[in-house]
């Protein structure tokens, strides 16, 4: 019997020394996942920053020729209002089309201004939305490889337990303490390893 012992002990020192090995490599792979994910959040939330930014100046820009536009209409000065007319960006015709089409001199429920109406769409603040999304996303995948690496560390953890275990199995002189102390090490030991096998592996090169 105690040979037996001695034979399931070295035999869960070898599993469990692999297996330590085997989580703490898992667990520097996910924190390198994590850190390539969380350049690449970066890395796109810069680009929405400056798809927001782009945004806000154009609007910038649309405000500042609809106020010169409706200074020059309201003094009656044709040719300079058709001159920032016909100097409206692409994206804010439009609107301004539409707005005018409400009549807003006579129609008390039409919009105060042309950015109020739905044709008011501005390319770049859509991109900045959709790059905000997938930030966003991205982000989440930062925080799933950093619990994944968590999860690893807590594996090295567990396996050592029952390292720790094996090993004292094998000093003790009591032979009931030295079944019980081999058990709790290999009950520790599948547990941990029916966990770690239904984890995320990492093994990109």
């Amino acid at each position: 019997m105690s040979h037996r012992v001695e034979v399931v002990s070295t035999v869960l020192l070898a599993l469990a020394a692999v297996a330590t090995a085997w989580s703490g490599y898992q667990s520097t792979r996910w924190n390198g996942e994590q850190a390539k994910a969380s350049s690449r959040t970066n890395a796109i939330r810069i680009d929405a920053a400056r798809a927001q930014g782009l945004a806000q100046a154009q609007t910038q820009v649309d405000v500042a020729t609809f106020t010169q536009w409706v200074d020059a209409y309201a003094r009656r000065e044709t040719e300079l209002a058709d001159f920032y007319f016909e100097r409206f960006r692409d994206e804010f015709g439009p609107a301004v089309d539409a707005w005018l089409a409400t009549r807003p001199l006579t129609n008390p429920d039409a919009p105060l201004t042309p950015f109020a109406m739905p044709e008011y769409r501005l390319a770049s603040a859509a991109e900045a939305e959709r790059l905000d999304a997938e930030a966003e996303a991205s982000s989440a995948t930062v925080r799933r490889n950093i619990q994944r690496a968590s999860n690893y560390v807590l594996g090295v953890v567990l396996f050592s337990v029952s390292l720790f275990f094996a090993g004292m199995s094998t000093k003790l002189s009591d032979a009931r303490l030295r079944k019980v102390t081999l058990a709790v090490g290999c009950a520790v030991f599948l547990g941990t390893s029916i966990w770690i096998a239904t984890s995320p592996v990492s093994v990109a090169v």
